[in-house]
């Protein structure tokens, strides 16, 4: 019951006319971000982060997520009407949505993937409402070994748990932690690593770091790859919505086991693109028509938006509550509250009550708002891939300049801007992750500083991160997470049946 007052107190911090305008603004912008395949939805909150700062923090997160949940729903417009992902986790939706489009249901497909879409992204925010005071309630009991145990927790699953090479993800985080350690020492005072540069006495800002790793990274690939765009055109008309309404409530099973496996891909570093091909995966094991799939089969279209919506939504869920990013996203979103002077994690649902309910309000009526705005305006934003890549490329590098300069307004954010940008294609063509190092980045900080705390408190004695049963047990999931992959082989090694030897029969004299 006290969750439901916060929320209707939420509701009235919403419902004033600039966060309205804020977050319809914020949705439009986030449809085209998801549209344009050189965006997506990290690249586009953190170009446009810089635009927030002179907004009050509640004003400035309600248009960032609206970017955010605007760019989840415009991903599924290029990837079924001209089979061109926009965003990473909308490639599971071309496997049936273009097919679909191609015999000529792309309202259908498109009505579908929508609608799929808010429903993920409502069950993941009832979750986040009623779950994320209580894991909030919860932290306040943790000191440093434990918030250091939550961190270790989190770089450990990203290793263990991630999609990928563990030791290309390792290399990732070490770079992140290496660029995290420039600057002053907050424990001792200290310059580190600044080589005499008067310039990285404050290191390295975390936004210029993800708008060249993100945006300029993406549009050098984009660039190289020659990208361009020939599909055909969408309408939507009240009919076909309807009926493809009507027919939904069918998938019911998909959409629920779509919307678990998303929230779970979500709080933990999985991410939205590894549970949209999950979930399609599950579908297509368990649909009775899983041997059409890749045809042009409905349920392929709703089983993967919907886990990439609720992925994407619950993401925010241990941002909030713990003060650690479960996407790159989140990851920048995590910046901004440390730019405007907020500290996520327990105390945050205590000290700012107006900014966490008016946050988690703003969720279900940008969602809402994000379903009515997609419907109505599909062949808008399908007529915008019209335009040459040639033009759109330069706007957004522009946007990117724009963006880096007005942090500090120092040229050389520029610059390095500029050389993260060229970081991020190589990582990009050498198949690196970028979200570990965006991790490492921004909580890299965080985690030495917990760890260092501890070691003063114990002395040095390791043993303070098994000194109690929450602690203990925090340490030890992170470290079996880290070994993962070893641990799993092993298991599959020692299940492995032994060959059955037959005797050879002996010849008959």
């Amino acid at each position: 019951m006290e969750e439901l007052n916060a929320l209707f107190h939420g509701f009235q911090v919403v419902l004033s006319p600039t966060n309205i305008g804020l977050m319809l603004v914020g949705i439009v912008l986030g449809v085209l971000i998801g549209v344009l395949p050189g965006l997506g939805g990290a690249n586009g909150v953190a170009i446009l982060l810089p635009l927030t700062f002179s907004m009050s923090p509640t004003s400035a997160i309600i248009m960032l997520s609206c970017i955010y949940w605007g760019a989840l729903f415009g991903g599924a417009i290029t990837s079924i009407l001209f089979n061109i992902p926009g965003e990473p986790w909308s490639v599971a939706t071309t496997f049936d949505g273009y097919p679909m489009a191609q015999q000529g249901q792309a309202g259908r497909a498109l009505t579908a993937a929508f609608t799929s879409s808010f429903v993920g992204a409502f069950v993941a925010v009832v979750m986040i409402t009623f779950l994320a005071p209580l894991v909030a309630k919860f932290a306040l009991k943790f000191g440093p070994p434990e918030f250091f145990a939550v961190y270790l927790l989190t770089f450990c699953s990203f290793v263990g748990m991630g999609k990928g090479s563990p030791f290309k993800i390792l290399a990732s985080m070490a770079i992140g932690f290496a660029l995290a350690a420039v600057g002053m020492d907050t424990v001792t005072g200290q310059l580190r690593l600044t080589f005499g540069i008067p310039d990285l006495m404050r290191g390295f800002d975390f936004l210029i770091a993800v708008i060249g790793l993100f945006g300029i990274g993406e549009i050098l690939l984009s660039m190289e790859e020659g990208l361009a765009f020939s599909g055909k055109s969408a309408k939507l008309n009240t009919k076909v919505v309807w009926e493809t309404w009507k027919e939904l409530p069918r998938y019911w099973v998909t959409s629920l086991r779509s919307s678990l496996v998303g929230i779970w891909m979500g709080i933990t570093p999985g991410g939205a693109t590894p549970a949209s091909f999950m979930s399609y995966g599950l579908a297509k094991k368990m649909s009775r028509d899983g041997a059409k799939f890749g045809t042009g089969q409905i349920e392929g279209v709703v089983a993967p938006e919907t886990a990439a919506h609720a992925a994407g939504t619950s993401a925010l869920l241990p941002m909030l509550a713990l003060g650690i990013p479960g996407s790159p996203t989140a990851a920048v979103l995590l910046g901004g509250l440390l730019i405007w002077g907020l500290q996520p994690g327990p105390l945050l649902f205590v000290e700012q009550k107006d900014f966490v309910w008016g946050l988690i309000a703003s969720m279900y009526l940008g969602n809402i708002a994000g379903l009515l705005v997609v419907l109505t305006t599909v062949p808008l934003f399908a007529a915008i891939l019209r335009v040459p890549f040639a033009i759109i490329a330069p706007v957004i590098i522009v946007i990117c300049v724009i963006g880096a300069y007005t942090v500090h307004n120092a040229m050389l954010d520029v610059w390095f801007m500029l050389g993260f940008g060229v970081i991020g294609y190589i990582f990009k063509k050498l198949d690196y992750p970028l979200a570990p190092l965006v991790l490492a980045l921004v909580l890299g900080d965080k985690a030495e500083d917990s760890f260092r705390q501890a070691m003063l408190v114990s002395q040095g004695d390791l043993g303070i991160m098994w000194s109690n049963m929450l602690v203990g047990s925090i340490t030890t999931l992170a470290l079996v997470l880290l070994f993962w992959p070893l641990l799993s082989k092993l298991v599959q090694k020692l299940r492995k049946p032994k060959p059955v030897e037959f005797a050879q029969e002996q010849p008959v004299d």
